[in-house]
């Protein structure tokens, strides 16, 4: 068998270009599975939902809000999920996700609508916000969340 080389040089083409679609087909799939984990996140917000919260998030969890309040995980699920308000809508606008090795790194406008359980007083909330997704083994999960007020 002989080997020109025109044929080396297209198998060398070939190669490379696989081993360049091979991280963009893995950072596609990491990116798909954290898109589902970020609207998961949303509708368990919606849904305060302890259980569906705390399994979204790493213990580690730092929960940061406009308010410049921080909340470790036990506190963010006891609060999010305490009645004393209800989310009549979350939506997530603008998701921009990047994945770099085991970190998602998701950026969105927020955009909702609570209404408080004492008075009945609704109050809406326009936020930009930071989360960073961390992986271990195949689980994305929560680690940290910043707010900032627009």
């Amino acid at each position: 068998m002989t080997i020109n080389r025109r044929d080396l040089a297209l198998s060398t083409l070939a190669v490379s270009a696989l081993a360049l679609t091979t991280p963009a087909l893995a950072a596609s799939a990491d990116e798909d599975a954290v898109t589902k984990k970020v609207e998961a996140f949303r509708l368990a917000q919606i849904a305060a939902d302890p259980k569906a919260l705390g399994a979204l998030c790493w213990d580690d969890l730092s929960y940061s809000h406009s308010s410049g309040k921080v909340e470790d995980k036990a506190t963010f699920v006891a609060n999010a999920t305490d009645g004393k308000s209800k989310f009549l809508s979350i939506d997530y606008k603008d998701p921009t996700i990047k994945v770099v090795g085991p970190a998602a790194i998701v950026r969105f406008h927020w955009m909702a609508e609570q209404e408080m359980a004492a008075d009945g007083k609704k109050v809406s909330t326009n936020l930009h916000i930071l989360m960073n997704w961390q992986k271990q083994g195949d689980e994305w999960r929560l680690l940290s969340r910043a707010a900032t007020k627009l």
